[in-house]
């Protein structure tokens, strides 16, 4: 008599479970609310300038996705190119911030004015300085939403050391730099993260806002704003849906890439339940 042997599920398996039965109540919530807003606006004869059906946002889609999708990859590339910027700039600040204490001191209120400033303020300047048709004028606006976030949560990682970790490094005589390469970086990479996952939806709303001000026709932002003034909102729903889109895909890139890289910290291995 044979014995069958089942497969034991292995961590990763598990943990992808896991993950997406987290998902399972958002995505019954999303059903709910698209469902409710599509039943409503019916019900209530809702004007489509205040509010368009899903269905028709849906086949407004449809029908332009080809210029919709074009336009989105375009903005797409914007807020990428502002989200390397920005955070790239960020977590070098941090580190600088980190090492020379008196120099963050120094910096950090201009750096907390800088952010204060409404990002609209910027999008004309940006303009002028890059031209009004160039990608990297966005790229700028992008960079600026991104760069504090990021910058803040890396120097709190920094900065947040046990000091039993460092005295231990002490013991062994290691220097500044061999204590920022095996304790404070590595420690500073779940907070370094946290402000990665904030700056990637920001970025896509620092180069829609840019391209509201001003950029080529085939760009998202232009797009939404060309499609509201001809009256056409189902168009323009359908592209802020679509912008939306982008932006939790850029989201679930930096999560996958904050999974692989600190897989082996205390705080992924709680999270997952191991």
């Amino acid at each position: 008599m044979s014995t069958i042997v089942e497969p034991v599920p292995s961590g990763l398996t598990r943990e992808l479970g896991g993950r997406l039965r987290d998902w399972v109540p958002a995505l019954v919530v999303f059903v709910l609310a698209i469902a409710l807003w599509q039943g409503l606006t019916t019900a209530f004869h809702v004007q489509t300038f205040l509010l368009p059906k899903p269905s028709d946002i849906a086949r407004s889609f449809w029908e332009n996705k080809s210029a919709l999708w074009s336009a989105g990859v375009y903005t797409l590339k914007e807020a990428a190119g502002g989200f390397v910027l920005g955070s790239g700039l960020g977590i070098l600040a941090a580190l600088l911030l980190a090492r020379f204490r008196v120099v963050g001191a120094a910096l950090m209120p201009f750096a907390i004015a800088a952010n204060a400033i409404p990002i609209i303020a910027f999008a004309p300047i940006t303009n002028n300085w890059f031209g009004l048709l160039n990608p990297f004028s966005k790229m700028a606006i992008a960079a600026v939403l991104c760069f504090f976030p990021t910058m803040v949560n890396t120097l709190r990682g920094l900065t947040s050391v046990h000091p039993s970790s460092i005295e231990l490094m002490r013991s062994y005589a290691a220097g500044e730099t061999a204590v920022f390469r095996h304790v404070r970086i590595p420690n500073s990479l779940p907070f370094m993260f946290t402000g990665l996952k904030i700056s990637a939806v920001l970025s896509m709303i620092g180069a829609i806002v840019g391209e509201y001000f001003g950029g080529p026709t085939n760009a998202l932002g232009v797009s939404i704003l060309n499609d509201t003034q001809l009256f056409d909102f189902p168009r323009a729903w359908a592209g802020i849906v679509l912008a939306s889109a982008f932006g939790l895909a850029f989201y679930g890139l930096v999560v996958l890439a904050e999974h692989f890289t600190t897989s082996w910290h205390p705080s992924a291995r709680s999270f997952s339940g191991e």
